[in-house]
Formats: C-alpha cells, structure tokens, sequence
C-alpha cells in the first residue's frame, strides 16, 4: 500500500511538472512566434469581432460550407506597448464606440489621452517590433485576407451544472439488470484503500461551459470590406452579438499557408475612397474538391 502511493505521487508530480513545461514552451510560442532555430516570424495586431450568427455556402465545386459571420465593429489602436516602456511589444485595440456618459472615468481619462473615441471593448494584441503601429490607427476586415487561417478566442456558451455524461461524454450504467437509480451515473471516483482518494481534476460532475476558449486554424472563406464582415468556416465559441478575438493562426503548417497570401503588415493601407462593394472570396485552389476524379 504504502510503496504504491508513493510511486503514484511521483508519476502524478513527473506528468504535472511535464504537462508545466509544455505549457510554458507553448504560451512562448503563441505570444512570440519563434521559429525552430530562434527565427523570428512576424507577428501582426488582431482584430475584435463580434459573432452575428451563421450561414452557408456552395463553392465552385459544389461543396456547401458553414459559415460564422464576424462582424469588425469600429477597431481601433488605442496604445502601443513598447519595449523601452513596458518590456514588450504589443498594441492595446479597442473595439464598438460607446458614450462618454457610460464610462468610468479613468477609463474616459485614457481614451482622451491617445485621443481616441470611447470603446465598450479593449483588448491587448501582442506583436513584433515590424507590426506595430500608431495610435489612432483602424483595423478593418481588410486586414484579413480570404483564404488565410486565423485563430478565434472567445467565452463558451454556459450550460450551467450538467452531470458526467453530458459534461464529459461518459457512457453511464447500464440501463436495467439492477442499476437502480445510477443510469448516468459517472461511476468509480477513489477506488478502495489505496489510493483512497479522488484524484485532482477528476472528470466529474459540475459547471459546464462559460470558459474562455480558443479554436485553432479557422477558414477565412470571405471577406466583405464594404460592410466590415468577414465569414469564417466552421464554429465559434460564443453565443450571438459576444465578443471574439481574432488573431493570424500560430500554427507552423497554417502559418507557411499565409505566407504564400502575403498578409498586409502591419495591416491594410488607409484610404479616403469607400471600400469596394465586391465579396473577396476564398480561391477554389484552397478548397478540396471531394468529387475530383470521379467518373
């Protein structure tokens, strides 16, 4: 008894300091994009969207695709991190204007500051020295290309207190020959004597949803300059009219792909002229055709 509690606290302290240090690798990674060999890829600011619902679409070569519409709603640089001042590189970017009335006042004193409008959302976008950019500066759903991959953050919708099966997709008891009353229930949780607990992080019962979450390597099917949309394939973490934030994918594969698009760094260049009213959409040579080579 005593020999194998010991052995498993120093399994369960060996994964947890691995688990750690993959964390770290990966949080370095993700903030800072270095390449294997210490290069340094370009990392540019992201946008924040607001989720507008979803829809679908038939391409070229007949394949319909889900759609999550993302609306840009007024972004705008707010302040830009340096490394001289704060250690770093980063632009803080605000997002839907809001009145002056409603906001607190520190907040009202720093957007007069940088003499920027009042934003109801502020959220901070680390980048590389190469993409930074000033104060004031907008971001439009052209600093998106159609065809490029990108990352989304936003909050899970809550589900509230939801048991194992639903929370963590268990299988539950059997259905008769004397499970009386534990049909869904999650069964074992400390075994007997040894080891005579619950283990942390037990897959249990609890609250479900409401987390930040981050989907990886999202679609850019198509981007609407005119009306600041842009279509993302696939789902998004979030109910309708919640926040997102957009980033350029992290992802080394998903990362070679937008070289080859040639992403506006730091974004797309101002213009006084109205955006166009055309629809960019993602090239067919991005898309896989499932009938190609049928008879």
């Amino acid at each position: 008894g005593g020999w194998s509690r010991l052995f498993a606290q120093v399994v369960q302290g060996a994964m947890s300091r691995l688990i750690r240090g993959i964390q770290k690798v990966a949080t370095k990674v993700a903030k800072t994009g270095l390449l294997p060999g210490g290069f340094q890829r370009t990392v540019r600011c992201g946008l924040i969207g607001v989720k507008k619902g979803m829809t679908t679409a038939w391409d070229e070569n007949g394949v319909n695709h889900p759609l999550t519409l993302i609306h840009i709603p007024d972004n705008q640089v707010i302040q830009v991190k340096s490394s001289q001042n704060e250690g770093y590189t980063g632009l803080q970017v605000g997002a839907s204007n809001q009145l002056a009335k409603r906001m607190p006042k520190a907040l009202l004193l720093h957007f007069q500051k940088h003499n920027v409008v009042p934003k109801k959302k502020v959220h901070e976008f680390r980048v590389t020295e190469d993409a930074l950019l000033e104060s004031g500066t907008c971001l439009t759903a052209s600093h998106l290309v159609a065809g490029q991959y990108i990352d989304i953050t936003g909050t899970s919708i809550g589900k509230g207190f939801q048991g194992a099966m639903k929370r963590w997709g268990f299988a539950g008891q059997g259905a008769t020959h004397g499970a009386s009353l534990s049909h869904r229930s999650l069964g074992s949780t400390g075994n007997r004597k040894t080891p005579g607990r619950t283990f942390k992080n037990k897959k249990m019962h609890g609250h479900m949803g409401n987390k930040r979450v981050t989907v990886l390597g999202l679609l850019v099917y198509a981007v609407d300059p005119l009306n600041n949309l842009i279509a993302v394939r696939g789902a998004v973490p979030g109910s309708k009219e919640g926040y997102l934030y957009i980033r350029d994918a992290i992802r080394m594969h998903h990362w070679k792909h937008n070289q080859t698009l040639k992403l506006p760094i730091p974004t797309a260049p101002e213009t006084s002229e109205p955006p166009p009213a055309e629809l960019k959409v993602t090239p067919t040579k991005f898309l896989k055709n499932p009938f190609e080579g049928e008879v």
